[in-house]
């Protein structure tokens, strides 16, 4: 996906606007644009120089976005909007403080005025004090304008030919009392709209900047990962310690990290030992024990002790990094329901300026004056507000995502926040999610005729090229046994069923029990054995040559500390779970009985457990958590896949969420923070809708109601504030 950077936007019917234009591009498969970020993400074949006209056909400015660091300062997070909207907020108070002196001040309060000066000199004066103040704010008018032209009528719009027709209104006013008129007095001090025709757009600009001042706060979490990236490391160049630009670090370079300073690449401990805060990265507040062997990752900080390490992850592709991508990809994908404000943003601004000119033909039809019915027509135009419907939904999922990020828990696309809060079941894979995958081999069961050592040896060199769980619990036994692993050739893996490979001359089969039968007939007691170590819970393998079984290797995953637990949480939370494994019934009940699951599907290939998903999805949505390759097809299969992070990167590649801490806990956190997402999008959607059903009506007097344009002005400043400002209440959202 490329990302552009779009400018011009104000509102949903921008963002509309623009995705229109751009999903009308040859090659073009799907386009989101984020009025948050003012970002835009563009799939398909479609060169960079065709987006960035047709965006600029439609009326606004695009450029593609540098790829870098992630953890670099992103310009689509760099607040430039706040200080420009300050220093002409301020201006324009100038202005209109001495507007509203003239037209308020002495007209209703009976301040001192200039002596001399006529009402038709005071009216002019507030004609250029207006002039002023609209040109401070040109903004509106030239964005506005030009969307009109455009046949995109947008916020702006609504703003420009509210002020603008309050003016020119006020201009016709200022010409009659020029004329001299009769009853100057009387237009002076009741038919002039000058100080409207300047709040407007002022007061829109105080909306402006407190729109702008909350969503600087929501996208404060993504800020708050970037600044943890180091700016330096010390690294070992010549036998010399030397500190450089983090930049400068190179795969393969060693590097130390002493008490107090932050890891500055993805690596492995090669000496020493520290206890490392990886709290920024996990939401684990508990320094995590390193010695020689173990991972390190960037941005995490050293609380004690002394490490040297090797560089393997560095830049982009350290976890932070990635973790600041996922995040950033989140805020830039659309949510489902944010279709539902897409859809009305498209035809709102037509909707309203229409509505606006029936109110004024309405009040003119009633008998009341063109200055009335205008006023009421301007205050429909200056009190809708599209912003409030574009913001609804991504500043939810922008604070939802990195209140997410804050815990370990990683959505890769804002339609997995918003799914996994309508989860109805959870598919858990058994080894690496419910069991730690980190099994160990507890019984040796060779055949009749073959003893221990020959059965293990054989099964060392079996399983040694293997990369499943099991299989490296039988290479620890044969390595801490010290045998010797014999020469394999046209070694074979069958997923979710066993592997095979020649051994001197001979060809040896491993696996579960259903697919040894198809070499070998499987002796009574050998049978028996099984069915034993399986009853507690232990996984027997079995392994035959050349048609005669040579025994099985009991194996057994330990249950992970937090799993019951976390289970019964899902439980509580009302979802159904479900357990799936490759193990024989047995193994399965055991497992299932010990962790408090009642439903789970035993002896399912990985396209079994795909299939298993689908048929759980005719009772709701479902998701599925799993950490292996076996899982891929369920993880794409499911409505939200859930990759442990400790797993591989298939896992993590086929999933929709990934879990740092690989905690099946997260799991029933991620589905809190999912539901308080959804909820309180529909919270700024009600809000949303329900203000402008009830402000059109008012702002057209249908309730009796005269109201000024300027408190409509100022109705429409305050709406999407709100919307933000609810959605940072999601910070305070309790997950855990």
């Amino acid at each position: 996906m490329k990302q552009y950077r779009v400018t011009g936007m104000s509102c949903a019917a921008c963002q509309a606007r623009v995705e229109k234009a751009v999903a009308k591009v040859p090659g073009v498969s799907s386009v989101s644009v984020s009025l948050l970020t003012n970002s835009m993400g563009v799939e398909g074949t479609a060169a960079p120089e065709e987006i960035i006209k047709a965006v600029k056909a439609a009326g606004y400015g695009a450029k593609l976005k540098k790829e870098k660091n992630p953890a670099g300062n992103d310009d689509a997070l760099a607040d430039t909007e706040t200080p420009k909207l300050k220093k002409r907020l301020l201006l324009s108070l100038v202005f209109l403080c001495l507007l509203m002196y003239i037209t308020m001040g002495a007209h209703m309060l009976s301040l001192p005025l200039p002596e001399g000066l006529s009402h038709k000199y005071l009216a002019l004066i507030q004609m250029v004090l207006a002039v002023i103040v609209m040109a401070i704010n040109n903004k509106f008018f030239t964005s506005g304008f030009r969307a009109l032209l455009h046949a995109a009528p947008n916020m702006d719009t609504l703003v420009a030919m509210g002020s603008a027709v309050s003016f020119g209104w006020s201009f016709y006013v200022l010409c009659l009392i020029f004329r001299n008129v009769d009853g100057c007095a009387e237009l002076y001090h009741n038919r002039l709209y000058f100080e409207s025709a300047a709040m407007i757009p002022a007061l829109i600009t105080v909306g402006k900047l407190l729109e702008a001042v909350s969503k600087g706060k929501t996208t404060s979490a993504l800020k708050s990962l970037m600044k943890l990236a180091p700016k330096t490391a010390v690294i070992v160049r010549d036998g010399n310690e030397v500190e450089v630009p983090v930049s400068e670090v190179k795969i393969g370079d060693t590097f130390i990290v002493r008490p107090g300073q932050s890891v500055p690449a993805d690596g492995t401990v090669i000496e020493g030992s520290a206890a490392l805060d990886e709290s920024a990265l996990t939401g684990e507040s508990v320094p995590v024990d390193k010695t020689e062997g173990d991972r390190v990752s960037a941005a995490t900080i050293n609380m004690s002790g002394f490490i040297r390490c090797r560089a393997e992850r560095i830049g982009s592709d350290t976890t932070l990094s990635q973790i600041i991508r996922m995040v950033s990809d989140a805020a830039a994908t659309k949510a489902p329901i944010a279709r539902i404000a897409d859809k009305v943003s498209g035809v709102f601004v037509p909707a309203v300026i229409l509505i606006a000119l029936i109110v004024v033909a309405g009040w003119l039809l009633a008998g009341e004056t063109l200055g009335f019915a205008l006023a009421r027509g301007i205050c429909v135009l200056v009190i809708s507000c599209p912003c409030a419907l574009g913001l609804a939904t991504p500043v939810a999922i922008m604070v939802g995502s990195g209140l997410g990020a804050k815990n370990g828990i990683l959505f890769k696309t804002s339609e997995a926040l918003e799914t996994i809060g309508k989860i109805r079941t959870i598919a858990l894979d058994k080894t690496g999610t419910v069991t730690k995958g980190e099994p160990e081999v507890t019984d040796i069961v060779p055949a009749s005729g073959i003893s221990e050592k020959e059965l293990l040896e054989k099964a060392f060199s079996l399983e040694e090229k293997s990369e499943h769980p099991l299989a490296k619990a039988v290479v620890k036994k044969g390595r801490d046994s010290n045998l010797e692993v014999l020469e394999t050739s046209d070694f074979q893996v069958f997923p979710g069923n066993g592997l095979s490979a020649e051994i001197n001359g001979k060809t040896l089969h491993a696996g579960s029990r259903k697919y040894i039968e198809n070499f070998a007939k499987i002796p009574a007691e050998i049978e028996k054995a099984a069915g034993n170590a399986a009853d507690c819970g232990k996984t027997p393998l079995f392994f035959e040559e050349n048609g005669s079984l040579l025994g099985i290797i009991a194996v057994a995953d330990t249950i992970k500390e937090d799993s019951a637990a976390a289970i019964k949480e899902l439980r509580d939370l009302g979802l159904k779970v479900v357990m799936l494994t490759g193990d024989n019934a047995r193994t399965a009940k055991a497992i299932a009985a010990s962790c408090g699951i009642n439903e789970w599907v035993s002896d399912v290939l990985p396209q079994g457990k795909a299939a298993v998903i689908e048929k759980l999805q005719k009772e709701g949505k479902v998701a599925m958590v799993g950490d292996g390759i076996n899982d891929s097809p369920a993880l794409t299969k499911a409505d939200t896949g859930i990759a442990i992070g400790a797993g591989t990167d298939v896992a993590i590649d086929s999933a929709d969420i990934v879990l740092v801490n690989s905690s099946l806990s997260d799991v029933a956190a991620a589905v809190r923070l999912g539901r308080a997402t959804v909820r309180n999008i529909h919270e700024n959607l009600f809000w949303a809708f329900f203000y402008n059903l009830i402000c059109i009506p008012m702002a057209a007097g249908l309730f009796g109601l005269e109201m000024n344009p300027m408190l409509g002005a100022a109705a429409m400043s305050l709406s999407s504030f709100t919307v933000c400002m609810n959605a940072l209440r999601l910070n305070f959202a309790k997950i855990r």
